[in-house]
């Protein structure tokens, strides 16, 4: 008798709450036209997850996050769990939230290094996705900072120098990293791209330079021989600086503005129409 009414208690109506549904039909049964909408809204089925996780139309879902963000676990716990979730987002490319989530497992600043080194890793993955090449080298650089033989670390900073073209810093990286780990075939191929992004780099460089070293040449050398003058009411040629303001030259007493319209004669020094032109001509200087 004991163990029978033991198993009663134990049962606790299950078998009275069983049998309703011989004459009731269960209320929160999937039906033919919503069975693929309730499956999503539960969280072992769900294909994504909604954008902001409301309590009244996603119960299980709230109540799996506020497990996952409880305050009482562990910093350590709740770092580790929040980069899994990061992961997901990164896995769904959707950078921002992965990069949010790796935020605020940071945040947890739990004593494991291993961890904050892999959301810094991770949250730089993300932020290289994104072309956000400044922020990912800022979390390469910190978790190179607390393991600096971090492999992930060492690629991703190298990476990011290459996307932004400092090509020197991105081989000291690369350097940095073949030291400690001296056959892996990414840092071999970054040295060998970065190598060669510097050494074209530098030859651009040096053209660049050396064509705008030839066109000042060409400037002074044009400069030098273009000669401006102005003629006065006795046709009395007046030779101007060609580095003297516009102003200054109105301001002559010999200058004379017709029609509203000043007036320079431009003359190429030594060609055959400057021969030509000045034979008989007088001329001052300013």
């Amino acid at each position: 008798m004991a163990s029978s009414a033991l198993q009663d208690d134990s049962d606790d109506g299950m078998d009275e709450f069983m049998d309703k549904f011989k004459t009731q039909k269960y209320k929160n049964a999937f039906s033919e036209s919503n069975w693929q909408e309730e499956f999503e809204k539960v969280p072992m089925f769900m294909k994504t997850a909604p954008e902001e996780i409301n309590p009244q139309t996603h119960p299980e879902l709230a109540c799996l996050q506020s497990i996952i963000h409880d305050d009482d676990r562990p910093p350590e716990e709740q770092a580790k769990c929040l980069k899994d979730e990061g992961n997901e987002y990164f896995k769904e490319k959707d950078y921002k939230k992965a990069i949010l989530t790796y935020t605020a497992g940071l945040k947890k600043n739990c004593s494991d290094q291993d961890i904050n080194t892999v959301l810094l890793t991770n949250r730089a993955a993300a932020h290289f996705h994104l072309g956000n090449m400044r922020s990912a080298l800022n979390d390469a650089v910190a978790a190179k900072k607390i393991k600096p033989d971090h492999l992930k670390a060492l690629i991703r900073g190298a990476q990011c120098c290459m996307e932004l073209r400092n090509f020197a810093e991105a081989i000291q990286w690369c350097d940095a990293g073949l030291k400690l780990h001296p056959t892996d075939k990414k840092l071999q191929e970054l040295r060998a791209a970065a190598d060669k992004q510097k050494r074209a780099a530098e030859r651009d460089a040096r053209k660049a330079k050396a064509k705008e070293k030839k066109e000042h040449s060409e400037k002074e050398a044009l400069l030098a021989a273009i000669k401006l003058f102005f003629e006065d009411e006795e046709e009395t040629l007046y030779q101007v600086d060609p580095e003297t303001s516009l102003l200054k030259a109105l301001q002559h007493k010999r200058c004379f503005v017709k029609a509203g319209t000043p007036s320079f004669i431009v003359l190429v020094k030594g060609s055959s129409f400057w021969k030509q032109f000045l034979t008989g001509k007088k001329t001052q200087r300013l």
